[in-house]
């Protein structure tokens, strides 16, 4: 069987007791970066062989894991953090161990995505999931659709463009539109900015670099 398991987004109590149970059962584990899921594994004394699997070799990597699966063996794939297959590798995997009707099943956790979006006090009855905002094509384009879409949009962004980011957002939402900027979810020095463009950039302006993992929340047009 494959195993689809959430890991912690940063806080590394973030973790249910079914996840440890089956990453430590497994034959072996699929990890986006072994040398980042290490510190995870070794917190918990989980020394289960482990294989990358990240985009440049999901391919072969793929391939290889079906061989083990068709052979018996469970397997877990797990991503650096959060949800496997959420804006990360895997679902290249998911698909040819439907198509092969393998077993599988995918344990509820962590995802910084839904957390931001619990967490800004908008209106998320409804939302748009961005994904990772592009560096260059099409990245104008993103952005003015933030702007236009009725309901609440959640993405990620570089803490770099951020700042660049929310200016080209209030080019076309004007400076009043809310958001909120969730910067190191779950870990020590986590943060939640909230409030029009105007005060949210005013507030990173203010600081000599922004740092940290963020996930970026944009209330909806007539909110």
């Amino acid at each position: 069987m494959l195993y689809i398991v959430p890991t912690p987004i940063g806080n590394l109590g973030d973790i249910t007791i079914r996840a440890l149970e089956i990453l430590k059962s497994v034959a072996v584990i699929a990890c986006e970066d072994t040398r980042t899921s290490s510190k995870l594994l070794g917190h918990y004394g989980i020394d289960t062989p482990r294989i990358s699997y990240h985009d440049h070799n999901e391919k072969e990597r793929t391939r290889q894991l079906i061989q083990r699966l068709e052979q018996g063996e469970d397997v877990a794939l797990i991503s650096d953090a959060g949800m496997p297959l959420i804006s990360d590798p895997g679902y290249r995997l998911l698909q040819a161990v439907i198509d092969q009707e393998i077993e599988y099943t995918v344990l509820p956790g962590a995802s910084s995505a839904i957390t931001a979006l619990v967490g800004s006090g908008l209106a998320i009855d409804k939302f748009h999931f961005d994904g990772f905002l592009p560096q260059k094509k099409g990245r104008q384009t993103r952005i003015r659709a933030m702007a236009e879409r009725r309901e609440t949009t959640v993405a990620f962004e570089s803490p770099h463009r951020i700042v660049k980011t929310l200016h080209k957002l209030s080019e076309y939402a004007g400076d009043d539109r809310r958001v909120v900027v969730a910067r190191e979810i779950s870990k020590k020095f986590e943060e939640y900015l909230r409030g029009t463009i105007r005060d949210v950039l005013e507030t990173l302006e203010s600081r000599p670099r922004v740092k940290g993992e963020i996930v970026l929340v944009v209330e909806g047009q007539d909110q």
